[in-house]
């Protein structure tokens, strides 16, 4: 009787070794994608922040549409910057134009947009490829 009972002990002794061979794979790509999106989240909030500081500078500069994209383009890198984010890079694009349809010469509207690459390639079919901002910044 206890001859049985050890069989089907020894029976089973490497079913859950073959159970986690199984499931492995399905763990990892969780993981590494909630990584992988966890990176975006952050690149993207990065990236809305640049663009609102970049708004922000270009609406309170006092000259003329020159000193304000180069005042907005001044803050855009230094946000970026300091996300460790670098614009200066190809891929990044930032465009500063005055707003549209606005009597105010107080207002700008800027738009930067990054190329994404993620951390961990093959993320590529779910993840941007790009992440862009656009902010507007009204001062009265």
């Amino acid at each position: 009787m206890s001859w049985g009972f050890a069989r089907a002990r020894r029976d089973v002794r490497g079913a859950a070794a073959v159970e986690f061979a199984l499931i492995l794979p399905i763990l990892l790509i969780l993981v590494f994608g909630i990584v992988n999106y966890g990176d975006m989240l952050s690149v993207r909030q990065s990236v809305s922040q640049a663009a609102s500081e970049g708004a922000r500078a270009a609406a309170v500069n006092p000259g003329d549409n020159a000193a304000k994209i180069a005042a907005g383009r001044k803050a855009v890198d230094a946000a970026l910057d300091a996300q460790d984010q670098k614009c200066s890079a190809s891929g990044c694009t930032v465009t500063i134009a005055p707003c549209v349809g606005e009597i105010t010469k107080s207002c700008a509207t800027v738009v930067v947009e990054i190329d994404y690459d993620g951390i961990i390639a093959g993320f590529g079919l779910v993840l941007p490829d790009t992440l862009s901002y656009t902010a507007v910044a009204r001062v009265s």
